[in-house]
């Protein structure tokens, strides 16, 4: 994303930003080599130490940031100033209240992988064309859970008698509506009846269609943020010869 594109609450570093985006993805790796069950105290140490200087660097790099944010609030509140904090807080939390070793601390801090939105173009075309899509979508994902519903409904009443013990009731079902809907079918739960097989045929037809449908949104979505891109693009470079004409 070009700098001349950035919201006004939003900071750049500028050379500094490559070295912070390495960081990330090396505190990434540290944090699934700290799972592994043979790793030495010596190693274990390393990690935390390399832990302690990330979060020491994301710290700085948050406070500078809201330091040179003009509004400073604007950019605490953001998408990315949150991230930013909250790339930071575990790592406070567990010196704090001297939780280590709790794996919910821990987890949390897989969200500093959001932080590397912040330099990549792609995800930034990615959000534009959500944002164009995102009426379409939304109907969509109503439309969704009330398939998804009827599904689990129908199923139900298809294999409730010959399977009590698996289709006990439509929360039970709904597992099937979701595994058989997303066509992942993982197997465990499955009709036995006719009646329920060919609901399953008609379901798994329909899921087909529920998985195109978000699919072809965001990929007409992506086509117009490209052509928006391409006119920009074009237009400045006509501006550009434009005034050098006139030089």
């Amino acid at each position: 994303m070009q700098e001349s594109s950035r919201p006004a609450h939003q900071v750049s570093l500028g050379r500094w930003e490559l070295p912070i985006e390495l960081l990330v993805v090396a505190n990434l790796i540290a944090l699934a080599f700290e799972t592994v069950p043979e790793l030495s105290p010596f190693w274990h140490q390393a990690l935390w130490s390399f832990e302690v200087f990330c979060a020491a660097v994301y710290t700085v790099e948050y406070t500078i940031r809201v330091f040179l944010a003009q509004p400073r609030w604007r950019y605490m509140v953001s998408f990315y100033g949150i991230i930013d904090l909250l790339a930071i807080a575990p790592f406070y939390l567990m010196v704090a209240f001297n939780m280590q070793a709790v794996r919910a601390f821990r987890l949390l801090r897989l969200l500093r992988l959001f932080k590397l939105v912040r330099y990549t173009n792609a995800v930034h075309r990615f959000r534009r064309a959500f944002a164009i899509a995102r009426d379409d979508l939304v109907l969509f994902g109503v439309t969704a859970l009330i398939v998804l519903y009827i599904s689990a409904i129908g199923i139900h009443y298809f294999e409730h008698d010959a399977q009590p013990e698996r289709f006990a009731s439509v929360f039970d079902s709904l597992w099937w509506a979701v595994a058989t809907l997303t066509t992942v079918g993982y197997g465990d739960i499955y009709p036995i009846t006719a009646g329920g097989r060919l609901f399953t045929f008609l379901i798994l037809v329909l899921g087909l269609g529920l998985i195109a449908v978000p699919s072809g949104l965001m990929a007409s979505a992506l086509s117009r943020v490209r052509a928006e891109e391409a006119a920009q693009k074009d237009a400045a470079e006509e501006k550009a010869q434009a005034r050098d004409w006139t030089d």
